[in-house]
């Protein structure tokens, strides 16, 4: 009998659904998220960035992760925070990441 994943592994399975719009890689794998925190009572916090303060997705990337971790089954609250500190770069990437948009 397998085990239920838990809560973290869920969000970071959300987390993984939630693409830049111009770029074919989730904002996990690009390397976006810098924290996940899961408190008691199971409410979820977020510390994430995007790849520029200009991103024209600035609007609907934070949403889109916060409504994606708001569906999963268990969790209770959600807080996304945005921080620009430290800047972005692409050496946050996954490996996969990198294959995937020709950086290897």
């Amino acid at each position: 009998m397998s085990e239920e994943p838990s809560i973290k592994e869920k969000v970071v399975d959300a987390l993984k659904s939630v693409y830049d719009p111009e770029i074919p890689v989730d904002v996990y794998e690009l390397g976006l998220i810098y924290e996940i925190n899961v408190y008691p009572v199971d409410n979820v916090y977020i510390l994430m960035t995007l790849t520029s303060p200009a991103c024209p997705a600035a609007e609907i990337i934070p949403v889109e992760v916060e409504e994606k971790v708001k569906g999963i089954k268990g969790v209770n609250d959600v807080k996304v925070e945005l921080t620009f500190d430290p800047p972005y770069t692409q050496d946050m990437m996954s490996e996969a990441a990198k294959l995937e948009l020709g950086f290897l």
